[in-house]
């Protein structure tokens, strides 16, 4: 259980390390690999819809994202997160990820989501789909689809299958594109927060790169 404090206008939080070294072939078989994680969050994630839906009428009604839902959705979004970043949302470490709705400090990645003491009862009814539409549309781009039958990868994909290519003959990630990938999973997981009810600062469309969150405000110098 996380309290941030201190990122009043940050309330979601994205933190990485590159992983040296990194396998120059590993990232082959991840796709196998990460089978076993899929099938959990298969049934995570329909337990994510459904506290969603719970946690709806309950902000509609009193205003407040019950603690025990709130942890619960973090949990799959932190685990979701771990296996994007070590499979093909990143391919960021070669650690694999634990089967885990836990924090996991030691591992390479972490998210971190505010829990909001009060939420808007209007706002409830509007931001997850007529204000983050925008935002939809940005993503979109980012993470592809299915487009007429056939799977569009999005320019996520598309980066971290350069990083591979480019890792397998330099057994290097370079650091321009690692700092890029991170910034476009951070505007995802900012827009995946907002719409799922957990906070109600709107994300910004902002393009924050690099493995560590930027610095809030209060800390600028």
């Amino acid at each position: 259980m996380t309290t941030l404090t201190g990122f009043p206008d940050r309330p979601v939080r994205v933190d990485a390390v590159l992983d040296t070294p990194l396998s120059r072939w590993l990232w082959l078989v991840k796709w196998i690999l990460v089978i076993p994680h899929y099938v959990v969050l298969f049934f995570l994630w329909i337990g994510f819809t459904a506290v969603s839906v719970i946690a709806f009428f309950s902000i509609l009604f009193t205003g407040r994202y019950p603690r025990t839902l709130f942890d619960f959705n973090l949990g799959v979004l932190r685990w979701s997160w771990r296996v994007a970043y070590y499979s093909y949302g990143a391919l960021g470490t070669d650690r694999y990820p634990p089967f885990s709705l836990g924090e996991e400090p030691d591992y390479p990645t972490r998210l971190d989501i505010a829990y909001p003491e009060h939420l808007s009862r209007g706002l409830v009814l509007v931001k997850w789909w007529l204000l983050a539409l925008p935002h939809y549309i940005v993503i979109g781009f980012f993470l592809g689809g299915f487009r007429e039958g056939w799977w569009s990868g999005g320019l996520i994909a598309v980066l971290t299958v350069i990083a591979a290519v480019i890792m397998t003959f330099t057994e290097k990630y370079p650091k321009s594109l690692f700092d890029l990938v991170l910034g476009l999973n951070r505007w995802v997981l900012r827009v995946a927060a907002y719409a799922a009810l957990m906070t109600d600062t709107y994300p910004p469309f902002r393009l924050d790169m690099g493995g560590t969150e930027p610095a809030g405000p209060e800390q600028q110098p």
